[in-house]
Formats: C-alpha cells, structure tokens, sequence
C-alpha cells in the first residue's frame, strides 16, 4: 500500500485501502489525535501531535480523512445532541461510516451564504431540494453534512442550518466531475450531488435551526488550521533528492545556483509556518481555538505547497508532459516515461491548483485576517 500510495499520480488510494489504513490507525489509538479522550480519542498534546506529524511524513504515510475525524466530529462534539454524540462519534472514529461536506454549490464560488439548497420544514422531517459541488468522495460516502436554507432573512446568514444525511437516502444522486488531473482509469475525486425531495429526519439537524453559519464556521477553523510543515518539508526533501540525479552529461539540477536559490527560498518559508503551527499548537493546549489564525495557516500553507508542485514540474522538464500514469494500477506492463517521480509531478500539480480555492480561497482568507487580526 505504501508504495502505491507514493507512485499514485495524486496519492489517492482505494476506499478499501483507506479504510484499511484507518482501520490500523484506530487499532493503535492514533484515529483521534485532536479528540478529548471521553469520546475516545488520542488526546494529544502540542509536542505529541508535533512529532506525529513529523513521523508520518517523514514516513510518506497517508493522512486520516478529515471529513469525518476533523471535520464534522468537532461540531458534532461541540454542538450536537448527546444522542447525536453517541450515534454518530464511534463509527466516524473506527471508520465504519464515510462522510463527505456539502458546502458548495454551482453558482455560489466563495461565496457560501449564497447557498440555495432548500430544506423545508415537513414536521416530523425537511424535505431537501437543491444541489452541491466539487464534493471530495461523495460516490464513496455514507453520510454528508451539508448547509442548507431553512427560512429566507434579510441576513442571508441567519437562514442557514446544518443538517446531518444520509447519502443512501431515496432521492440522491451522485454525478463525478472529471478534473484534468484524473487518470485514463477512471479514478476521480469530486463530484455533484443532487437532492431532489430528500427526506431528513428532524433529529439530523445539528443545534439551532437557523445557526448553521456558526457552526459552519467553527468547522473551517479546523479545516483550515491543519499542519502544514511536516509534510510540505517531506516534499522538498524528496525534489532536492530527485534533483541530485545525473544528466546524461553528468550533471546534477542540485548544483545549479538558481535551483538551490529556488529551495531555499522555499525552506526558509516551510520553518516559518513551522514556527506558527508550534505558537498556534501551544494556544490550543491551554484551550483555545484555532481562530482567524486558521487563515494564515492555510493560505501561507496552500501557496507554499503549490511553489513545491511548480518546482517539482520545472526539475522534471518535458517528462512532465506524457500523461499515461498506469499509476496506483497493478499488472501494468507498459514501462513509465521517465521517473515515477516525473510520471506524479503533473498530475500532482494539477491538483494543488485547487488548494488556493477549497476552504474558502486564499482572497477570502486575506479578507479574514485584515478583519479580525489587523482590524482593518
């Protein structure tokens, strides 16, 4: 697994594959890092998360998907219902459910409170009408959380509420959306989802009917105060490894001065969010939230990783360009041109493309932190 994991074009695995992996984490106790022990989870510190990070980047070990564990678990903790809590919290521990987020939807961009999805209050149920975007693993997903509209207000915000689906209900379907970073196999990663006249029961509706944009936005803050050095210092460290190898003339990339300019422009910024992460890790130890600090984490994190995927296309060259990436497929017989590295550094840079965007996109973020941090 870890070596198809590594010469996947995008590092994606299977669901089975992911959930194996998991699987594994949880039987160690490592599924939770970031959850409070009472919900069964690792409880970490600040220093214990620090080097866990480091080790599994370090390792090239694939991440725990964060939909379920660090997404939706958190509001679920902080907002939802003790019968919520307990329906819900083990089975997204032990990665016997598989969520995906419905926030996005076609017309809306960053603009979320724009969201016309409808859910209409039936009494005993709402009925779900309406459609969401690029949704990460919607076709492999057991349940979604989504924002929807329950009531119209002159604040758009405040007619926003925050509804738990399940996304093998009678009127859902699931239509992928081909990127230019998929592979000829037929692997993709987002999708739409539509909802025609979905039924939710009353009781998959997280706190408030109406405070859905709180709670949204307390979600974002662990979406986007991820850690982001360890494994952006891993990359680097792999590109200077792939540029130390010789040309037919015995050259090597490595000893070229605008190269090493190039990595260490990049490095110096990689120990400044480091720098960040270890102060924000610290604040939320004594029991603070991440904040609008999460902005800066992730739009510094973003461009940072996307400078990596840029460096890695311009060491390879034109053995960029060929996109046939037999990639996590077994049994390939056709020989790969150039490196596995050259054959992944295309499509992986195809993909971060996305990074400035999802989340809400760096602008935004820039906008947050003038507000909230600068006050201007």
């Amino acid at each position: 697994m870890r070596q198809r994991y590594i010469s996947a074009p995008n590092g994606h695995l299977t669901k089975e594959e992911q959930v194996q992996w998991q699987k594994s984490l949880y039987a160690k106790g490592w599924a939770g890092i970031n959850w409070p022990s009472e919900y069964g989870g690792a409880a970490f510190t600040a220093s214990q998360k620090y080097i866990y990070s480091k080790e599994m980047a370090a390792a090239s070990a694939p991440g725990f998907l964060a939909f379920g564990v660090s997404m939706v678990a958190p509001v679920i903790m902080a907002f939802g219902s003790d019968e919520q809590k307990k329906k819900y919290l083990p089975d997204i521990l032990s990665s016997e459910t598989w969520w995906c987020q419905g926030y996005s939807e076609p017309g809306s961009g960053s603009d979320l409170a724009s969201l016309k999805t409808k859910a209409e209050d039936k009494g005993d149920h709402y009925l779900v009408n309406g459609a969401k975007t690029w949704t990460t693993c919607a076709q492999h997903a057991d349940m979604i959380f989504c924002l929807v509209r329950t009531s119209i207000e002159d604040i758009r915000q405040k007619g926003i509420s925050f509804l738990l689906i399940d996304m093998h209900s009678e009127g859902i379907e699931v239509q992928p959306i081909n990127t230019l970073d998929n592979t000829p196999i037929g692997h993709h990663e987002v999708n739409t989802v539509f909802f025609e006249d979905v039924k939710v029961p009353k009781e998959n509706l997280i706190g408030e009917e109406g405070k859905g944009w709180t709670y949204a936005k307390y979600l974002l803050e662990f979406e986007r105060g991820n850690g982001y050095s360890s494994e952006l210092y891993s990359q680097l460290q792999k590109i200077i490894k792939q540029a130390k190898t010789e040309d037919s003339n015995g050259n090597s990339l490595a000893d070229e001065p605008e190269f090493k300019e190039a990595v260490a422009k990049i490095e110096v910024q990689i120990n400044a969010m480091e720098a960040t992460e270890l102060r924000i890790l610290g604040s939320l130890t004594a029991g603070q939230n991440v904040g609008p600090e999460s902005s800066l984490l992730k739009t510094r994190g973003t461009e940072i990783g996307q400078a990596i995927t840029e460096l890695a296309v311009e060491i390879v060259g034109y053995y960029s360009l060929p996109f046939n990436n037999p990639g996590p497929e077994i049994g390939v017989n056709e020989p790969p041109i150039g490196s596995r590295f050259a054959n992944t550094s295309a499509p992986r840079y195809f993909n971060y493309r996305k990074a400035s965007i999802y989340a809400g996109s760096n602008e935004v973020q820039r906008n947050i932190m003038a507000k909230l941090v600068l006050g201007l």
